[in-house]
């Protein structure tokens, strides 16, 4: 851990005093990395290979939309020297390094995660020390290698990027994260937890379990469409996918109908039970179901042959079919809905599930959806995000005024526009704080600002002193002196 540790701080010290033009090469250096489609296909197929989880597809989609939307991000801002100045206010600020950055990240996103934190942490000149799951650590390895032969090719130190070396363990993260200058924790709420006590700088993310309304004004198709795309990409990893649907009774069946032709099924009563038994073992998911392609779900947990389009296992065999691989053929269901009579704090299907499972809720108007949806953020994901699908403007607003989250989407796909996007104000980020509601310390999307200090240089000004009468005197006029 001393070589590490010390090899970073050379490599910091190889950088110091760069401009925000070479900042900025090393960035696009490593982001060009994942970003190159052999190189996304490759690390993408590792991942799914060595940790199970996913489809290699997706992960390419993620690898670099994720990459290239960050570093749009990233090239139009400043981080280093002088990054701000308001002259109004006599204040000028300079941006500086935070240290040695040790990043905590996902088997979930073994290549896209570490990349993205790198990204953010490069942009400040700092060096980073990646402690991936040890589930995901051959992909990370990889991604690291990689993001090293980059810096290398432009004559910049190797050594900004480093991985901890297997095996990783508890007690190697625990010291790799007492020894750095910031850590970032991204992943599993225990990991989140340990970084807070680590006596390190601490920036951690909550755990998703996204609820999302369907109002009686959506667009249902468009609302289905989105809803499918999002709940299933890379077969439900992502902390920002759909895990509650909660449907307005005005438009319930309808609802249901869109989703069954964007490729849902809807369970019956006896698959209900059998995803129930089988998807949670002692209380904690079944890492042989999560993020498991629909038609291998439907295969382990036992779900009918015929639940394969959508139709609630009509028998006329018009969709597709699950051959003795457990793969899915033509137009099989691409993810399973469970309807629950009415919210229910202890049943596992109110929890975030981490698969293609999407548990429906009935409301019978917006206020009860409100408070269904608040229910659920209560069992799990509270501060992390919820959505909404209307044509009605003044409903967003009463949902983000009712529920404590830092992030409610308003028709669109969660999944792609929670961690940013093309077509929302939202910085590109794999890391969504949940502010104190999920025992974060922030409250908005990891981004560059949080891989920097600030000194501010100040000057006097014009006296800005207000006279007792402007601070006091509607108080007074109201309350009188006491």
């Amino acid at each position: 851990m001393n070589e590490l540790i010390e090899r970073a701080r050379a490599a910091m010290r190889g950088v110091g005093g760069a401009s925000q033009g070479r900042v900025d090469e090393l960035v696009t250096a490593v982001a060009w990395a994942l970003y190159q489609p052999h190189n996304a296909r490759r690390l993408a197929e590792l991942a799914v290979s060595s940790t199970g989880l996913g489809n290699a597809d997706d992960k390419v989609a993620k690898n670099r939309r994720k990459t290239f939307g960050a570093l749009r991000d990233l090239m139009r801002v400043k981080t280093v020297g002088v990054i701000e100045t308001d002259a109004a206010r006599g204040v000028v600020k300079y941006g500086k390094p935070v240290g040695v950055v040790a990043a905590v990240t996902p088997s979930t996103n073994p290549s896209a995660t570490p990349v993205n934190k790198t990204m953010f942490a490069l942009k400040g000149g700092n060096a980073i020390v990646i402690a991936p799951s040890p589930a995901g650590w051959a992909a990370t390895e990889a991604t690291v290698n990689l993001m090293r032969e980059a810096l290398q090719r432009i004559d910049a130190p190797p050594d900004l990027v480093q991985i901890l070396p297997q095996p990783v363990t508890r007690e190697a993260t625990a010291e790799l994260m007492r020894r750095a200058d910031l850590v970032v924790a991204t992943g599993s709420q225990n990991n989140v937890r340990a970084a807070y006590s680590s006596g390190t700088p601490c920036i951690g993310v909550g755990a998703g379990n996204v609820p999302v309304i369907i109002d009686a004004s959506a667009d249902l198709d468009d609302a289905a469409a989105k809803i499918c795309a999002s709940k299933t990409f890379d077969n439900g990893t992502s902390c920002s996918s759909e895990n509650a649907l909660i449907i307005l009774d005005a438009v319930y069946d309808d609802a249901i109908t869109a989703l069954q032709r964007a490729g849902g099924y809807l369970v019956g009563a006896e698959d209900k039970n059998r995803i129930r038994d089988k998807l949670w073992v002692d209380g904690k998911l079944n890492r042989e179901l999560v993020a498991t392609d629909a038609a291998v779900f439907a295969q382990r947990v036992g779900i009918d042959i015929d639940a394969r389009d959508g139709n609630n296992g009509d028998s006329d065999n018009n969709g597709g079919d699950i051959d003795s691989a457990g793969k899915s053929i033509d137009n099989a269901a691409r993810f399973f809905m469970v309807e629950e009579s009415a919210f229910d704090p202890a049943s596992p299907f109110a929890d975030e599930k981490l698969s293609l499972v999407l548990t429906v809720y009935r409301a019978a108007d917006f206020d009860h959806a409100v408070e269904t949806a608040a229910g659920v953020l209560s069992v799990c994901g509270r501060g992390h995000s919820c959505g909404i699908h209307t044509q009605d403007r003044t409903q967003p607003p009463r949902l983000a005024e009712a529920l404590d989250v830092v992030r409610v989407l308003v028709n669109q796909s969660h999944t792609f526009g929670n961690g940013g996007s093309f077509n929302n104000a939202l910085n590109f980020t794999l890391s969504m704080g949940c502010g104190t509601w999920g025992g974060n310390s922030i409250s908005e999307n990891l981004n560059y600002r949080h891989f920097i200090n600030i000194t501010h240089l100040v000057e006097t000004i014009a006296e800005d002193k207000p006279s007792e009468e402007e601070l006091f005197g509607a108080f007074f006029a109201k309350y009188g002196r006491g």
